[in-house]
C-alpha cells in the first residue's frame, strides 16, 4: 500500500515534466512559425549593395533580406551554387553563363535590375582617337567583358574583329587588325582601377570607376549600354520558383529601389 501514493507522485511528476515540455514545444513552433524567412543575398560594391538594402527595407511581411558582403566576382556564385545562400546581385546573363560553363553549374537569371554603363577611360588622353601607335590599353579578364570591349573598340575604329565573329563573343585572337599595334592586356575586375594608373586606356565598369572618383558621363571616352547586359538577380534553377525568391523579385522591383538606384544615377532595367 505504501508503495502506491509513492508510485502516483512519480507519474504526477513525470506528467507535469512531459506537460512542461509540450508547453515548450509549443511556443517553440509558435514562435518559428512567426518569425520571417531569412533571404540571404551576396552584393559587391554599389549599386548592388543599396539596392539589396533598399529592397530589405520594402520586403513585404513574412520575408527579411540579410545582405551578404562578398569582395570577388566567383565567391557569389559558388556560394549561390552550393546552397549556401539563397541568390546573388552580382552580374549580367553572359557572365553568370560563363561560370556555369566553366564550373558545370545551374544559375539562372530571375530579373534584371539594372543596367550597367561602361565606358573606356584615361588619365592622359582626350579620346580614343589619341592612343598612341604602341599603345597600352586595359580590359578585364572574364568572357563577357572580354568581348563587350574589344567590340567597343571596334566600333569606335580602333581595332578590327574577324566579321565570322558573332557580335560579343570575340576574343583578343579573333582581332584580325590593329594598326596601331596596341597591347591590349586582360586583367580580374579588381585590377582594373589600378591599370587606370598605369595604362593609355582602361576599360571599366561603373561600380568600379566610381570608387576613383569617375562616371562615364562624364569621363568615359566612349561609353556603352546594352540591355544585354543588365546586372541581375541570380538564383539556383531549383530555387527559382521558391516562394522567397518571387517574394526577393518583388522587393528588388519596387519603386523604392528604383528610387534608389536612379538616385545613384543609374538606370533602373524592370
Amino acid at each position: 500500500m505504501s508503495s502506491h501514493p509513492r508510485h502516483r507522485i512519480r507519474l504526477t511528476a513525470a506528467a507535469a515534466a512531459t506537460a512542461v515540455a509540450l508547453l515548450a514545444s509549443g511556443c517553440a513552433a509558435a514562435s518559428d512559425a512567426d518569425a520571417p524567412v531569412t533571404i540571404q543575398v551576396a552584393a559587391t560594391v554599389t549599386p548592388m549593395t543599396d539596392a539589396v538594402e533598399a529592397a530589405a527595407e520594402v520586403i513585404e511581411e513574412g520575408y527579411e533580406i540579410e545582405l551578404v558582403p562578398v569582395s570577388d566576382y566567383v565567391q557569389p556564385n559558388v556560394l549561390v551554387q552550393n546552397d549556401e545562400i539563397d541568390a546573388n546581385l552580382v552580374q549580367y546573363e553572359a557572365f553568370m553563363e560563363d561560370f556555369n560553363e566553366r564550373n558545370g553549374a545551374d544559375l539562372v537569371v530571375v530579373q534584371p535590375v539594372y543596367a550597367t554603363v561602361v565606358a573606356f577611360y584615361s588619365r592622359s588622353l582626350g579620346s580614343l582617337d589619341e592612343l598612341p601607335d604602341g599603345g597600352s590599353v586595359v580590359i578585364a579578364n572574364d568572357k563577357a567583358n572580354v568581348a563587350r570591349a574589344l567590340q567597343l573598340l571596334a566600333d569606335n575604329g580602333i581595332i578590327t574583329l574577324d566579321p565570322a565573329v558573332e557580335r560579343y563573343t570575340a576574343r583578343v585572337s579573333d582581332i584580325v587588325e590593329n594598326p596601331r599595334g596596341l597591347k591590349i592586356t586582360e586583367v580580374d575586375l579588381l585590377q582594373l582601377n589600378t591599370a587606370y594608373d598605369e595604362a593609355d586606356a582602361v576599360y571599366n565598369l561603373p561600380s568600379f570607376a566610381r570608387q576613383i572618383g569617375l562616371t562615364p558621363q562624364e569621363d568615359g571616352l566612349v561609353v556603352e549600354q546594352d540591355e544585354r547586359f543588365e546586372v541581375s538577380l541570380v538564383t539556383r534553377a531549383g530555387n527559382a520558383d521558391a516562394p522567397e525568391i518571387a517574394a526577393l523579385q518583388r522587393a528588388l522591383t519596387s519603386d523604392h529601389v528604383r528610387e534608389v538606384l536612379e538616385g545613384l544615377g543609374v538606370p533602373a532595367a524592370f
